[in-house]
């Protein structure tokens, strides 16, 4: 008879099992585990970076969460923001089917964005 391993009492659990590699038809590579042990623990998802060495080692690392940038002001289909390097980021973005109104959204929204941005500078000196 096993026993269980809890993964709340423990922060790193080893576990005994069988990995499996391989790759689908379109090219995409796998990598499958299957426990030979029974393991409570929370099921989760993640963002990681795999590594797969030549002797057949694997190492997993989840990637850090993505910050994005606040916007500062927004419109219909734009909004402004200040990027963690320090530039200013405009960004527009209309559908395909609405190709023809897009110069003048684009002026229009744009120019909305930078008159709301001279009041708060206006404000600020």
């Amino acid at each position: 008879m096993t026993q269980k391993k809890d993964f709340q009492e423990l922060r790193t659990v080893s576990v005994d099992g069988f990995m499996t590699y391989g790759e689908w038809e379109n090219g995409q590579r796998f990598a499958d585990f299957g426990s030979c042990e029974e393991v409570r623990m929370e099921p989760f998802c993640m963002k990681a970076k795999v590594q797969v060495m030549r002797d057949g080692n694997m190492y997993v690392s989840e990637l850090p969460k993505r910050i994005r940038n606040r916007a500062i002001f927004r419109d219909d289909n734009c909004s402004l923001s200040l990027g963690r390097n320090g530039k200013y980021y405009f960004v527009f973005s209309l559908p395909q089917e609405m190709v023809k109104e897009l110069p003048l959204r684009l002026v229009r929204q744009a120019s909305a964005i930078a008159q709301k941005m001279i009041r708060r500078l206006m404000v600020e000196d």
